[in-house]
């Protein structure tokens, strides 16, 4: 039981990472096609959000994987 509890966990943070970072991507494109002049800003801030929102995510999943140790 506690198994599964962790692997839904570890899903969803990757599911809610994999949506941030879509997410993420649209509005940078967006954003580059309402100003191109501002594209090196926008990409540079895009790149840092995505590794945070992918740190993130892969804390997420080794919490969730954690849950899987009966020991614990």
């Amino acid at each position: 039981m506690v198994g599964s509890i962790a692997a839904i966990g570890a899903g969803l943070a990757v599911l809610g990472a994999g949506i941030g970072i879509g997410q993420i991507g649209g509005k940078a494109v967006e954003g580059i096609a309402r100003n191109p002049e501002a594209s090196g800003k926008i990409q540079t801030a895009m790149i840092i959000a995505a590794a945070l929102i992918e740190g993130v995510a892969l804390f997420g999943v080794v919490v969730g994987l954690l849950g899987l140790n009966p020991a614990a």
